[in-house]
């Protein structure tokens, strides 16, 4: 099955059941634009949200699903706003799931520059000014990052372009975002 094969609805039909999670969460998050915060998801095991939480899986539309589409996914449900004052690493150190929870994801927009430019950031600036030299560099980028992750070390990513925002341009890969994937994968630690 390649990656191009295009499911009715547009979305790659990928390869598995995490991937299919993460692009739908970044359809998600596309559809409520850009200049959003940070969002939290956590990742359920759609059987068994459809077994023990059949109120949820009826308000989340799962029931209606045909027997065809079911099979290993996950449901990502959405969690309570990340606050804005606190920094991301920080406030996923403060999480913990419960057993019945699969794995994770956070969708987060970052600006980033090219290689070429990055040889030529001032290295003496403090955190602010650094995110505003960035902020205000002609050939930054904004991106969408969805970062997901499973109890048992399963990774997956999506990075969507500000400038190339379609569903299309999606880039995935387990590897994008190392730093944030750890994070997430920390909140299963016990």
């Amino acid at each position: 099955m390649g990656m191009d094969n295009l499911s009715p609805e547009g979305t790659p039909l990928a390869s598995g059941p995490l991937t299919r999670a993460v692009l739908e969460i970044d359809e998600y998050a596309s559809g409520l634009g850009w200049d959003q915060p940070a969002r939290l998801f956590a990742l359920v095991n759609t059987e068994r949200l459809r077994a023990e939480e059949p109120g949820l899986a009826g308000q989340l539309g799962l029931d209606q699903q045909p027997d065809s589409a079911r099979g290993a996914s996950f449901t990502p449900v959405e969690q309570d706003e990340i606050s804005a004052d606190v920094p991301l690493d920080e406030f996923l150190g403060t999480i913990a799931w419960p057993p019945s929870v699969d794995g994770c994801a956070v969708t987060v927009e970052r600006l980033m520059l090219p290689p070429s430019a990055e040889a030529a950031v001032p290295q003496d600036l403090g955190e602010e000014e650094l995110a505003r030299w960035v902020a205000e560099h002609p050939e930054r980028s904004e991106v969408r990052m969805t970062v997901a992750v499973l109890r048992d070390g399963e990774r997956e990513s999506a990075l969507r372009l500000r400038e190339k925002d379609s569903a299309t341009e999606v880039l995935t890969g387990g590897d994008l975002v190392p730093g944030l994937a750890e994070a997430l994968t920390a909140t299963f630690a016990e």
